[in-house]
């Protein structure tokens, strides 16, 4: 399943690697079946590629028997993104494979590569075991052609909410815009249910939503809060209902609120706010946003923020910054950007690096480390800078850019597990809906292709009579699949391999600047930790409990 190179004169569909990003031009060359692996709880992909020019390709439903009950695969057809500017000297001009549409969409150019993207999901009931089936592909009015696959259910399962708490931004408001939607109308909260959902399968929660605060009133002090529409809205995705698998967001965001106008009535209010997750029994983080990437100036706001957020008790405050001095004891989780975690000679893009357990030594005991991605992963301005020292010090890093490979995609998770941060905050999955630009033609923010921006708008006119749905993404999914990587690697080493586990991580990200990018060497690592992880499970208690649990990690 690794790219190479194929002659121009065969014509059977190819399989490869979801890793690989197949582009114009490209010779690839993959294997005629397709083989997959995947635990309990978890959802794993191939691509299958079909040589040549394409008139509307289409596919038969896939379905895999075996042992147990059967699995359907949902299957999509990847389209292209036109990339006008790299998003630094590892990016590329021009066609690249990002949305994930539905087979049948319109719009499909025969000119551009015809790649699905063919995906097996495994419930956490599943029953171990090895299922079969054929996809049948078709171009035009041919004959379809079957493609193999199989897949390998393994005995260990994934918890359904993801171990490591994370939260990424998105706006009612920016995805009415995109959809061209009344953000005040039923169908906008709808889609952004929808959107929501789409994330919660993807094992990322969310903050934002629509951002309507909940209505408050004072009496003697104390807030009184209407809880009943913030509870329509938020309670499926803390409550673990708006899945089958349970799943649920592993944080959440207070939301603040200008009808509480002192400090006194912002602190109660913020106490209401905790006091109500409390009563609810919602188990995801509650915690307060504060100022965005404070500067200088912004300081005394910050720590105003925190002293009445902190009076509340109970509701962490988190702040986006890198180790200051200035606002360190504001900071109930710390979160730098990615790049001031790891040292690396050549210009610094970062004023204080240090590694999270240096970093956790010059911070007070309770707080927490997370992590984040911003333009200093691949450069603000755009396009390769003249200074080639610039440009290596923004090359190589883990990017959720549109032009980079699927190996800097996919590598936030495996960095996670190596360095031991709490969680990854992200700062929107929409940016580009909000902008002047159609999404679908330009994601250029903040000097890359996507920045912001992990969903396209699926309107009626780009998906056909299915009606309005968040489109995927390419990177979503690697997304997941590195968060996936987070739970293998976390289950290796709560089973008692955590030096095998370690060592993995190191093969596959020795920094978060230096990843491979071999999409071979990220399954045969895969399959190695596969193998100790089925030896572990069957040694361990839990193989023997009723239903097979997994070990959960409480976020």
């Amino acid at each position: 399943m690794v790219a190479a190179a194929m002659s121009a004169t065969q014509q059977e569909p190819q399989v490869l690697s979801p890793l690989v990003k197949v582009r114009p031009g490209d010779a690839v060359k993959g294997r005629k079946d397709a083989r997959l692996s995947l635990a309990r709880g978890e959802c794993e992909a191939v691509q299958v590629a079909l040589p040549g020019k394409v008139e509307h390709p289409s596919v038969e439903p896939l379905t895999l028997k075996g042992p147990g009950a059967a699995m359907k695969a949902s299957v999509w057809r990847e389209a292209f993104i036109d990339v006008k500017t790299p998003s630094n000297g590892q990016g590329h001009k021009g066609p690249w494979p990002d949305a994930l549409v539905p087979v049948n969409a319109p719009g499909h150019d025969p000119k551009l590569p015809t790649v699905f993207y063919v995906e097996v999901c495994a419930p956490e009931k599943q029953e171990p075991g090895t299922y079969r089936g054929q996809l049948r592909v078709k171009a035009g009015s041919g004959k379809p052609v079957p493609v193999a696959f199989t897949a390998e259910v393994q005995p260990f399962a994934l918890p359904a909410t993801s171990s490591l708490p994370n939260s990424f931004g998105i706006s009612m408001y920016s995805i009415a815009r995109g959809h061209g939607l009344d953000p005040e109308s039923a169908q906008a909260r709808e889609l952004l249910r929808d959107y929501g959902r789409a994330l919660l399968e993807h094992r990322v929660s969310a903050h934002g939503m629509s951002m309507n605060p909940p209505p408050v009133r004072f009496e003697k002090g104390r807030a009184v809060v209407d809880w009943s529409a913030y509870d329509a809205e938020m309670a499926p995705f803390l409550d673990g209902t708006l899945l089958s698998s349970g799943a649920r967001f592993t944080s959440s965001d207070v939301r603040d609120n200008k009808q509480a106008k002192t400090d006194a009535e912002k602190t109660a209010y913020y106490r209401a706010f905790a006091e109500h997750y409390r009563q609810k029994g919602w188990p995801a983080q509650l915690f307060f946003y504060a100022k965005d990437e404070p500067k200088p100036e912004d300081v005394p706001l910050v720590k105003a923020q925190s002293t009445r957020v902190r009076a509340a008790g109970g509701i962490p405050v988190l702040v986006t910054s890198p180790l200051d001095d200035a606002l360190n004891s504001s900071a109930d989780i710390l979160t730098p950007t990615l790049n001031c975690f790891y040292p690396r000679p050549g210009p610094q893009t970062c004023p204080t690096v240090l590694e999270a357990t240096a970093l956790r030594k010059r911070l007070s005991g309770n707080t927490r480390v997370w992590w984040y991605q911003s333009c200093n992963s691949h450069g603000c301005t755009g396009g390769p800078p003249d200074d080639k020292k610039v440009d290596a010090a923004y090359s190589g890093w883990a990017s959720y850019m549109v032009d980079h490979s699927g190996p800097l995609n996919r590598a936030m998770g495996v960095l996670a597990f190596s360095s031991g941060v709490d969680g990854e905050l992200y700062f929107d999955t929409v940016f580009a809906y909000n902008t002047k630009k159609d999404p679908w033609k330009d994601v250029f923010e903040f000097g890359g292709n996507g920045d912001g921006t992990l969903f396209y708008p699926g309107t009626p006119n780009r998906v056909g009579p299915s009606g309005h749905q968040p489109v995927l993404t390419l990177r979503l999914k690697h997304i997941r699949d590195g968060l996936e990587d987070y739970e293998y690697l976390r289950l290796l080493s709560e089973l008692g391999d955590a030096a095998f586990a370690r060592s993995a991580a190191r093969r596959l990200a020795r920094t978060g600047w230096d990843i491979t990018s071999d999409a071979g060497e990220w399954e045969a690592v895969r399959q190695e930790v596969t193998a100790r992880l089925r030896k572990r499970w069957a040694e361990s208690e839990y193989a023997k409990g009723p239903g097979r649990q997994t070990p959960q990690s409480t976020p």
